[in-house]
C-alpha cells in the first residue's frame, strides 16, 4: 500500500491531534461512485470516521452505506494519503468496493442540510471536478483540501483500477 503526504501552507510542523477516516472508491461501468452537496455542490469519495472498536474495512462499509445507501464489499486498503493542516493530521485510508445490495442512508443533520446524495459519474469527470483544487485557494480552503485529496487519490487508483481507467481514458 502507498503512502501519500500532503502539506497545507498552514502546517505548523508538528501535529498534535490525529482523524483517521476511511473512503470506497466504488466504480460501475466506467463510473465512479460519489457524495455531492446539492446545497454546496460540493464532491467527495464517500467516506468518514473511524468510530472506537471498529476495523477500518467495518468503517469503509458503514461509511459508504450511511452516504450512499449501498452495501459493499472493500478490498484491502489500497492508499493512504495522510495530510497536515496547523498541528492536525488528517489520515484518509481508500478502499475499492463492489455493490453487494442497498441499506437505508443515515445521513447526520449537516449532511442533510448540505442535501448529499449518492451520483454517479464517469471517472474523467469526477477527476476533472478534483483538479480544479487550485481555484478554491484563498476562498475556501476546506473545499480546496478536500479536492486536492480526491485528486490525488483518483490519479494514485487510476493507475491501480482498469474498471476507473477505462472510464477515464486520456485523463492519466
Amino acid at each position: 500500500m502507498k503512502i501519500v503526504e500532503i502539506f497545507g501552507e498552514n502546517y505548523r510542523g508538528k501535529w498534535v491531534r490525529s482523524r483517521t477516516a476511511c473512503r470506497g472508491v466504488v466504480t460501475e461501468d466506467g463510473r465512479l461512485l460519489l457524495s455531492h452537496e446539492s446545497a454546496t455542490g460540493q464532491w467527495m469519495i464517500p467516506g468518514g470516521g473511524l468510530e472506537d472498536g471498529e476495523s477500518e474495512r467495518e468503517c469503509c462499509v458503514r461509511e459508504v452505506a450511511e452516504e450512499t445507501g449501498l452495501l459493499i464489499r472493500a478490498s484491502e486498503c489500497v492508499l493512504e494519503i495522510d495530510e497536515y493542516y496547523e498541528s492536525d493530521r488528517y489520515v484518509s485510508l481508500y478502499f475499492f468496493g463492489t455493490v453487494t445490495g442497498s441499506a437505508d442512508m443515515k445521513l447526520t443533520a449537516s449532511e442533510r442540510l448540505a442535501g448529499m446524495e449518492p451520483r454517479w459519474l464517469p471517472a474523467g469527470e469526477a477527476l476533472e471536478i478534483f483538479s480544479r483544487h487550485a481555484d478554491c485557494a484563498g476562498t475556501d480552503e476546506m473545499r480546496r483540501g478536500l479536492y486536492l485529496r480526491e485528486y490525488t487519490a483518483l490519479r494514485e487508483l487510476l493507475t491501480e483500477s482498469e474498471s476507473i481507467a477505462g472510464g477515464a481514458e486520456g485523463d492519466n
